[in-house]
């Protein structure tokens, strides 16, 4: 696996720093709209485990023919069209970086932890954390914010291997993932090193 250029890696991402700048700053009323949501970001309070005929609001989205759905207290935006600087000979869940309010966030594809080629389609990015962006999700499509009974939702298929069978908390009956959003975000396989040493 050949390693990470990561001065050209840095070089792409200083141009991409620029472009945002030459995209214009934030106007007053952007800017408070912008720290008003992370305020109530920063504010939610961890939500107690899910009981069975509890409700649960979650975004629903496919990513590389699967669908998924993600609880919605973990989706802080959507970004429609976000540009990715890729890493040649990253890990195949790492898509690329992309720089979100100034800061440089790993964007992952789902696909090749459940075992499954990832997607050439390109699509909106959720970007997702626990009060602040941790990761970005690459989908194909966001498709709806709705609202799911715990007492509707199966099991985990049992087709599910190993690697993949602590990221699904359940499943509903038209066979969408519901994802456990602290397993995905304390999964190893979607942390990565940006000091310049290289992908973990």
């Amino acid at each position: 696996m050949p390693d990470v250029d990561w001065e050209a890696t840095r070089a792409r991402l200083a141009r991409l720093a620029d472009l945002v700048k030459e995209q214009g700053t934030l106007s007053p009323e952007e800017a408070t709209a912008l720290l008003e949501a992370r305020a109530r970001a920063l504010s939610r309070e961890p939500r107690p485990q899910v009981d069975p005929g509890t409700l649960r609001e979650v975004v629903r989205f496919k990513a590389a023919g699967q669908r998924y759905a993600l609880e919605s207290r973990f989706v802080l935006e959507v970004v429609r069209a976000p540009e990715l600087v890729t890493l040649p000979g990253a890990p195949p869940a790492l898509r690329g970086l992309t720089l979100m309010h100034g800061e440089v966030l790993p964007v992952v594809e789902l696909a090749p932890l459940f075992g499954r080629a990832p997607s050439d389609a390109a699509g909106p990015v959720l970007v997702v954390g626990v009060g602040r962006a941790e990761l970005g999700v690459r989908t194909e499509e966001v498709e709806e914010v709705t609202v799911l009974a715990g007492s509707e939702l199966l099991a985990p298929p049992t087709s599910l291997n190993d690697d993949a069978g602590h990221l699904v908390s359940a499943a509903d009956r038209e066979g969408t993932l519901v994802l456990e959003g602290e397993a995905l975000l304390g999964d190893s396989r979607l942390m990565f090193d940006m000091s310049g040493e290289g992908a973990a």
